[in-house]
């Protein structure tokens, strides 16, 4: 087949627009388990087939994966590959990065395949200088995890983003903690502190390696029990503004509760994503 000049002209003006679909296709989507709670602590295993199933690529473990010895971690990797999914992250308590702990959770990363130790927020509304601190313990443990090839990572809640002494925590965070600690965005949270998820985003280029999908309602009888996409929560410039410099890798589709089951929720949910990132 013959390539004229015009044709060639319109496939090259084309490939910047595939290439940029292609990227933004390739990321994963995941579950943070915390949304599928209740039938995760009555069968685990059969919990992550269900995801599985439904078409997430990915899941998040939390707090009481902690409480795992290293088999059953092994078996839990076991499963996680035999279905194709993966885990890039974990979500651990505050005190999970505690010098007696923190080895315990590095083990258990490393066998489940996480790259990233997320502390999972701290509700500490001390003043600024609390801040600093718990930014200095997130410094110290990418530190030490750096050698596994493991990074440490925090997550927000609304605290964050509600201003103490004139200030926002999270800035605090961001400004005194090393550009390899990552900072997980917990959208919902952020819109209900009356921050801007994109703004936030742009202004840490390269951080927002990691995203919670929780949309959030403005009504206070709905707040966190709606869906993906029924919320308040401007989809299309979030994906845009983390995909364009936020510098995400995978995203996690995160849920409180709605008015379906937490297995159809979760289902419900990836769908509606499916549908917006599109």
């Amino acid at each position: 087949m013959s390539l004229t000049r015009r044709s060639f002209l319109a496939l090259s003006a084309l490939l910047p627009w595939a290439l940029k679909t292609a990227a933004s296709r390739s990321i994963p989507i995941g579950l943070e388990l915390y949304s599928v709670r209740d039938a995760l602590k009555q069968d685990p295993e059969g919990t992550v087939r269900s995801v599985a199933k439904m078409g997430y690529e990915c899941v998040e473990f939390y707090a009481p994966y902690f409480e795992w010895s290293e088999a059953q971690a092994k078996q839990m990797r076991k499963l996680l590959d035999d279905l194709g999914l993966r885990c890039f992250s974990t979500h651990n308590d505050e005190h999970y990065f505690d010098a007696d702990k923190i080895n315990h959770a590095r083990d258990l990363n490393l066998v489940l395949g996480s790259k990233n130790l997320v502390m999972a927020s701290a509700d500490l509304r001390k003043g600024t200088d609390s801040w600093k601190l718990l930014a200095e313990r997130l410094n110290s443990a990418a530190e030490q995890l750096e050698g596994s090839g493991l990074k440490a990572g925090y997550h927000n809640h609304k605290p964050e983003f509600t201003p103490v002494d004139g200030v926002r925590p999270i800035e605090v965070i961001a400004k005194n903690t090393k550009p390899s600690v990552m900072l997980q965005l917990d959208v919902g949270t952020c819109l209900e502190a009356g921050s801007d998820p994109v703004a936030w985003i742009r202004a840490n280029p390269g951080r927002i390696r990691s995203l919670h999908l929780k949309d959030w309602s403005s009504d206070p009888a709905k707040g966190y029990k709606v869906l993906f996409g029924e919320g308040s929560a401007d989809w299309k410039s979030i994906f845009a503004a983390a995909e364009k410099g936020g510098g995400v890798e995978f995203y996690l589709l995160e849920q409180e509760g709605s008015r379906f089951s937490e297995l159809e929720t979760a289902n419900r949910c990836l769908q509606s994503f499916r549908t917006t990132h599109a």
